[in-house]
C-alpha cells in the first residue's frame, strides 16, 4: 500500500487513469467530473501529485504526443497503482457505510453482494 494516507487529489487522479492513460489536461478534466467539481486540480499541482504517485509506483509514463507544437505526457495506472486505487476505494465505502449509520440514515448506497 501507499506510504503516505491518499489524499483526495490522488484518489481522484489515480480514478481518472483507471479506464485507460490520459494526459495532463485530460486529467484535470476528468478530475472535475468525477468529483462534481469537488476537486480542482491546477497544472502545477497536478504535476506534483503526479510526481508521487510515479514516486510510489503507482502509475507509470505511457507516451509522448506532440499537440498543436506541444508535447502531450500520458500516464497510464501500474499493477500496484490499480491494486492500490481498489484498496482505497473499499476503504472509502466502508467508511461512508459506518458514517451512514452512526447518523441513523438509511441502509448503505451500495447492495451487499454486489459487483
Amino acid at each position: 500500500m501507499a506510504a503516505n494516507p491518499m489524499t483526495g487529489q490522488a484518489f481522484f487522479v489515480l480514478t481518472a487513469l483507471a479506464d485507460g492513460p490520459r494526459h495532463g489536461y485530460g486529467i484535470v478534466g476528468e478530475v472535475a467530473e468525477l468529483s462534481q467539481g469537488r476537486v480542482k486540480l491546477k497544472i502545477g499541482s497536478l504535476y506534483g501529485v503526479l510526481e508521487r504517485l510515479a514516486a510510489e509506483a503507482l502509475i507509470e509514463p505511457d507516451r509522448d504526443e506532440a499537440h498543436d507544437g506541444r508535447l502531450r505526457r500520458y500516464y497510464r495506472l501500474t499493477q500496484d497503482g490499480r491494486r492500490v486505487l481498489a484498496e482505497e476505494a473499499e476503504l472509502r465505502a466502508a467508511t461512508a457505510d459506518v458514517v451512514r449509520a452512526r447518523l441513523g440514515l438509511a441502509g448503505p448506497a451500495r447492495a451487499a453482494g454486489a459487483g
